[in-house]
């Protein structure tokens, strides 16, 4: 499996992707997931893959090579648009060739792209790319794209990412939604590539792949932990069954009238004990305040 995400602000661009390939417990392998297509002054297109990599591997050659009866290319698609349907071309030729002798042997034709970059003459664009060909375009309410193992690493890209993040605070949240992914998913694995494009630049000059040394890495992902774990120990744990204006921290109100859908006893089954009633923080409050 793998993550990757886009971002597309302002500023410019940010992609990340992580690097690890598997298909089983025992069978893991480092294939890089980032493609760029750069002819500085002119263009800077990026292509990140999730899915099948033989799929994925296919893809970028056919966008690579491919060139239209009219000399068209991936080199001189004069918008990103057109760009764009170029990849989504290059998914319905692989999937054309290859589907069904993959269907035959029960292996699905599973492919994701984000798709992402600048052409001179327009603005940067980012996009995905589904296994029919077809795409979506980002948009100033949807900054962002994943594929691959994205629910752990959304919830701080939902908190953070908009079109006016700077482009540094931008690449640091994708490290961040990269840790979370990793802590919690052992398909995806180090080493990762970052590539931050900024706006009208027309050329790479911010790229760098991170492996388990990296300083920065090590730094963000001991202080994320760190502080993730102060501010979890910072907030009140909750009051069960206390009075109104008792407490602010109230997770249930004393008489709330509500109950666990349970499950009636059998006749013929013998009760220990009627249901012990709900020992409460606001009880045990009230009992230390009598004693006092």
């Amino acid at each position: 499996m793998t993550y990757c995400t886009g971002m597309r602000l302002d500023a410019g661009l940010v992609f990340l992707s992580d690097s690890r390939t598997n298909a089983g417990m025992d069978q893991v392998g480092t294939f890089r997931k980032m493609t760029v297509f750069e002819n500085p002054g002119d263009r800077v297109l990026v292509l990140m893959t999730s899915g099948n990599l033989s799929i994925s591997q296919g893809v970028r050659e056919h966008v690579a090579s491919w060139v239209g009866e009219d000399g068209s290319s991936i080199w001189n698609a004069p918008t990103m648009l057109a760009a764009a349907r170029i990849v989504g071309d290059a998914v319905r030729s692989v999937h054309a060739r290859d589907a069904q002798a993959l269907a035959e042997f029960g292996v699905e034709f599973n492919i994701s792209i984000i798709f992402g970059g600048q052409i001179k003459g327009e603005r940067c664009r980012l996009f995905s790319i589904y296994s029919a060909g077809n795409f979506i375009e980002s948009h100033d309410q949807t900054p962002y794209f994943q594929i691959g193992e994205s629910k752990y690493g959304k919830p701080i890209l939902d908190r953070v990412i908009t079109p006016q993040t700077a482009l540094d605070e931008a690449a640091k949240c994708a490290l961040i939604s990269m840790d979370s992914t990793l802590r919690s998913n052992i398909s995806v694995g180090l080493p990762l590539d970052l590539l931050v494009y900024e706006a009208d630049s027309l050329a790479v000059t911010r790229f760098t792949t991170i492996d388990e040394k990296n300083q920065y890495f090590q730094m963000l992902r001991s202080s994320w932990g760190a502080q993730l774990k102060a501010v979890f120990e910072g907030i009140a744990d909750p009051v069960w069954d206390a009075a109104p204006g008792t407490t602010d921290n109230v997770l249930c109100a004393a008489n709330g009238k509500v109950a666990p859908l349970r499950v009636t006893v059998p006749a013929g089954v013998n009760q220990a004990a009627a249901a012990a009633p709900l020992q409460s923080v606001a009880q045990d409050f009230g009992s230390q305040a009598g004693s006092a």
